[in-house]
């Protein structure tokens, strides 16, 4: 049997790491959809597709704040160290979210398809941890975790079939083998150190805003 201390530190750490990378998904694809509207202008599904990203992405972000709010509690305090949309950005571009270039994206094609690539193994990679997370025990015991992850699962082929689809109308490559490895190494530096490590700090402090609220900092 997995005790009820077990499930609920589990939860706990799930979700907030859930909510950080939903939050810094949806507010990082505002920059892609600029890059999108400005490298196709005339693509306009594929704008659409990708403004639906961002949509599902504030949703999913929204129900695990609701699942906090439920439980009465603020998520635990984490950074882009349990992000893999930050890592494989830095991996890729030598760079954090924050500082890409996007006219240097649009100005130059394999910038642009190789921003694709990233989103598009980082969502195939979040399609396949989900499926995991669903046949979690742990998972499963609680009905709304359950039902939230259900919902994540239903959404993640809209999340990375736009960019591959795109690419593959362009011709390009829909990964390279230096992109996989990449996404595979920031996978298990992140189910094997970064998310036990925080798993077992028991002393990790809360968020006092939300995410979503501007200047939000751990507890004191």
């Amino acid at each position: 049997m997995i005790g009820a201390g077990f499930c609920d530190r589990y939860l706990d750490v799930l979700a907030s790491v859930y909510i950080y990378n939903e939050h810094r998904g949806y507010t990082s694809l505002d920059r892609v959809i600029e890059a999108v509207r400005l490298r196709c202008p005339d693509d306009l599904a594929f704008q659409r597709e990708i403004e639906k990203h961002r949509a599902d992405e504030y949703a999913h972000y929204v129900m695990f704040r609701r699942w906090f709010e439920r439980r009465g509690m603020m998520p635990l305090a984490v950074d882009r160290g349990v992000g893999h949309i930050d890592r494989f950005i830095q991996w890729v571009f030598r760079c954090s979210i924050e500082e890409l270039d996007t006219g240097e994206i649009v100005a130059t094609p394999d910038e642009f398809e190789r921003l694709c690539r990233v989103i598009m193994l980082t969502e195939q990679r979040g399609m396949q941890q989900v499926q995991i997370l669903l046949r979690s025990r742990v998972v499963r015991s609680d009905p709304v975790m359950r039902r939230i992850f259900e919902i994540v699962h239903r959404d993640e082929p809209d999340h990375f079939l736009p960019y591959q689809r795109w690419l593959e109308r362009q011709g390009r490559a829909t990964a390279r083998w230096n992109e996989r490895a990449a996404d595979w190494c920031i996978h298990k530096v992140l189910m094997l150190w970064k998310l036990p490590a925080l798993f077992l700090d028991a002393g990790r402090k809360r968020m006092t805003r939300w995410p979503d609220e501007d200047g939000a900092l751990a507890a004191h």
